[in-house]
């Protein structure tokens, strides 16, 4: 599945280019740098990103190396991996240390088996400066341009760092969920995936049950009933693989599972994350091709224009585009009107959920013992902290959704009017540049944003930054803190860790909003001015070529004719690559 998806976006890809190449010819600059960098340069660099969670002891590491098909991470009896490793295709092996700070340092790959748990004191390993190690190595998995992300395992999963959880885990392509054939679903790790993974990333979740060769056939066919029937109350249909690393290590893949596994990986990765990646990419090139057909007509027109009157037309299209340029700032002062008022009942909410919980703590605390409050007070501050942004989110969702749909409702208007006048500049019909919803999508970095939506967005996003700057706060200081102090001091440190979150939270809130909008913003701007832009660029260019060895009226309308068809031959292209993306995998079932 991964050899098609790979298939398919070379050959999109290539037909991109040839757009970009036919751009470049009729003079469209903006248009052409737009599909290099947004489009093409895009889908090339594209990686699948896969995420290994597990506890310690659940054989996660052998797992990973069984995976590479190699002995690459260091295995123990102690919780091996220190830091989070990002595993990458190299054709030798090599290793990166990546700081905090963002620097890098390249260091000797016999190295990486050093940052693990239980290193001296003082040394770079076990420094919390480390952000993550990058590892390259030759394996057939990691060469399908697939990111490993190996986790650091803990003895409860509730103490995983809160990066992994709120911000790889939504980020990644699919996750690997370790469970242990020898105590299958622990209660922390039920409560790991009802509290904090099903949420972000339940549709991406793959089960992995390591060890299985412990078990007899009959037990094996037992145990994973039991498994499949505990993870049904949890996950509608939760995909489920028992694997054995150590028999994979010994030689004995069709023993191992994990042949079965890697099937099924390759085949979600390329159907359910490929194909909206290829589709959009589709998308995007097939608007750039409506574009470009106003560029050729332009060309063609002003093949057959004096100098003079050229030069007249560019300076009507520029007289134009400044007084729609009045015309965009009203739509951009209303997407910021809109927005300070979103921002504003955001920052109140907040102030209100931490007045509402600070006013319940004194009483909650009052009801439990001082052990009680020692387990039990971190986690509800966590929770409640989480239930609140969960709904929160929703509701900004919804608000932006709302100025989104409206925007583009008013853009798309304008742009009606422009064509028309556009038109009138060059003396022709012009149709008005469609103004497609998932081009907003794509200028704002989601997918197919009214078909997904931006809730999801947002859970996956906005609710995952909230909780990572949160969660370290509420979940870690107030528990440690309350263990050494009395009941009466637990009332005074949890308003302190809500507010103290809620500090951290607020910023991050408006800051998430205003990136939504500035990209609306941006979205606005380059949509409102587009067909001016390319017209006149395209103008520009004639005017360019008249001015040196210009061809003849006759030749220059020929070279039109041949763009056009040739356009129009990449056009049929991209939409038949387009209903195949669907179609092809629906006729196979």
């Amino acid at each position: 599945m991964l050899e098609t998806f790979r298939t398919r976006q070379v050959e999109i890809t290539t037909t991109l280019r040839e757009l970009l190449s036919i751009a470049g010819r009729v003079g469209a600059r903006s248009l052409a740098g737009r599909l290099g960098s947004d489009v093409v340069d895009k889908l090339s660099a594209d990686r699948f990103h896969l995420v290994v969670v597990g506890e310690f002891n659940h054989g996660k590491t052998t797992f990973v190396n069984a995976l590479l098909g190699a002995e690459v991470l260091p295995v123990g009896v102690t919780p091996t991996t220190a830091v989070i490793h990002h595993l990458e295709y190299a054709p030798e092996p090599r290793a990166e240390l990546v700081r905090a700070s963002g620097e890098r340092t390249a260091m000797p790959f016999e190295e990486v088996r050093k940052f693990a748990v239980g290193q001296e004191k003082g040394s770079e390993s076990a420094t919390s400066e480390v952000k993550h190690l990058e590892v390259f190595y030759p394996a057939e998995l990691l060469r399908e341009r697939i990111v490993l992300v190996d986790t650091p395992g803990v003895n409860d999963l509730s103490l995983q760092r809160a990066d992994i959880t709120y911000s790889y885990i939504p980020r990644s392509d699919a996750v690997l969920f370790l469970i242990d054939a020898g105590q299958p679903l622990k209660e922390s790790e039920r409560v790991f995936l009802n509290d904090k993974l099903l949420g972000q990333s339940r549709d991406k979740i793959i089960f992995v049950v390591t060890k299985k060769d412990i078990w007899s056939e009959d037990e094996e066919e037992e145990a994973l009933a039991y498994i499949r029937t505990e993870l049904a109350k949890l996950i509608r249909t939760p995909v489920v693989f028992p694997v054995s690393a150590k028999r994979a290590a010994e030689g004995h893949p069709e023993e191992s599972g994990m042949p079965e596994l890697l099937g099924h990986l390759t085949k979600f990765l390329a159907e359910e994350r490929g194909r909206i990646l290829l589709d959009n990419a589709l998308g995007e090139g097939l608007e750039a091709a409506r574009m470009l057909v106003k560029g050729i007509d332009a060309r063609r027109r002003a093949a057959q224009m004096s100098s003079e009157e050229l030069a007249r037309r560019i300076e009507l299209l520029e007289k134009d585009l400044a007084g729609q340029s009045r015309t965009i700032e009203e739509r951009r002062a209303g997407i910021r009107e809109e927005v300070a008022a979103i921002r504003a009942w955001v920052q109140r909410d907040l102030a209100h959920f931490v007045d509402d919980v600070t006013r319940q703590i004194p009483d909650l605390v009052d009801n439990h013992s001082a052990e009680d409050i020692k387990v039990w007070l971190g986690p509800f501050l966590e929770k409640t902290f989480a239930d609140w942004a969960q709904a929160e989110t929703k509701e900004i969702a919804n608000a932006l959704e709302a100025l989104a749909e409206k925007t583009i409702a008013l853009v798309r208007e304008d742009a009606h009017d422009v064509a028309k006048r556009v038109g009138q500049a060059l003396g022709s019909d012009v149709r008005s540049p469609s103004v497609e919803v998932d081009t907003l999508g794509y200028d704002v970095g989601v997918f197919a944003l009214f078909t997904l939506g931006l809730g999801v967005m947002f859970t996956n996003v906005l609710l995952g930054g909230l909780l990572l700057l949160a969660s370290p706060v509420l979940a870690v200081y107030v528990k440690d803190k309350v263990e050494a102090e009395t009941r009466k001091r637990a009332k005074e440190l949890a308003p302190n860790a809500l507010r103290e979150a809620a500090a951290r939270v607020g910023p991050k809130l408006d800051e998430m909003i205003q990136e939504f909008a500035q990209r609306l913003d941006q979205w606005v701007v380059t949509a409102g001015e587009e067909l001016h832009r390319e017209v006149i660029e395209v103008l520009e260019a004639a005017r360019t070529e008249r001015a040196g060895k210009a061809p003849g009226v006759e030749a220059a309308t020929q070279a039109c004719d041949a763009e056009a068809r040739e356009l129009t031959g990449v056009v049929e292209r991209l939409e038949t690559m387009r209903r195949s993306l669907w179609t092809t995998d629906a006729a196979a079932k």
